[in-house]
């Protein structure tokens, strides 16, 4: 005879799950013994081990007490549903699997491979991936509002990356979005990128989009919003009188 906790390694379940199996009524609750403890003979344990393999296989604890008191064909007929179900749950899950396999690669879900070549060399370059979240973001906006302007813009983002000094300011800029914004590391970054700006003389055609970009950086982060209003004040300066907008 055995014991509850016998038992329930036995089936490889635990003294719990055994019982709620009582109260359910899968499994009969043996009277106490003299010494005040529930013993359970050879054909309980072999009950449990059916009741945990069909409860395993997904049958729903409702259906195991009439399976375990089954006939041979209605047994084997219940089985052979249980095992038609199971498969159409594997099938389900194989779908959910190859889901989130393009999840995984979800830049390539939106973005043509030239793109994500660039997004994967940012990464090498050591920029975060937070940043390089914005720049996918920037780049599906491209593609949503002027596709035409792709392949340039390609291929003048990676003669930036080709770029010493471009590079060195891109990584600057990605590091200081964590900066407090009277970091005095600023003011030296501010002149640096607004030197960059009149050199380059960037194209205001592309100003939409990322401008929806960089407030989306500048709301994360004070630093950043910083530079962007100063950026955007000496721009300003520079402009003739009469070109404001």
């Amino acid at each position: 005879m055995l014991t509850i906790g016998k038992l329930a390694a036995t089936a490889g379940v635990t003294v719990r799950t055994v019982r709620h199996y009582h109260h359910v009524g899968l499994l009969p609750e043996p009277e106490r013994d003299a010494s005040g403890y529930r013993r359970y003979s050879a054909q309980a344990a072999v009950d449990l081990i059916r009741i945990r393999t069909l409860a395993d296989a997904g049958v729903p604890l409702a259906r195991i007490d009439a399976l375990l008191h089954a006939q041979p064909a209605e047994f084997a007929a219940a089985v052979t549903g249980i095992d038609a179900a199971l498969q159409r749950k594997i099938d389900q899950l194989t779908e959910y699997r190859r889901r989130i396999t393009e999840l995984a690669g979800g830049e390539s879900l939106f973005l043509p491979p030239e793109v994500v070549a660039l997004l994967n060399r940012m990464r090498g370059l050591g920029v975060s991936e937070r940043r390089v979240r914005l720049e996918r973001d920037a780049w599906i906006l491209m593609q949503a509002l002027d596709p035409q302007a792709m392949p340039q813009r390609i291929r003048e983002k990676n003669a930036g990356f080709d770029d010493p000094e471009t590079t060195r300011l891109y990584l600057a800029c990605d590091e200081s979005v964590g900066w407090d914004p009277h970091d005095p590391r600023l003011d030296r970054l501010i002149d640096d990128l607004d030197a960059w700006e009149i050199k380059h003389e960037r194209d205001n055609t592309r100003a939409g989009y990322l401008k929806l970009v960089s407030s989306r950086i500048s709301e994360a982060s004070p630093a950043w919003q910083r530079i962007v209003d100063a950026l955007a004040h000496r721009a300003k300066q520079r402009r003739p009188a009469g070109h404001d907008n």
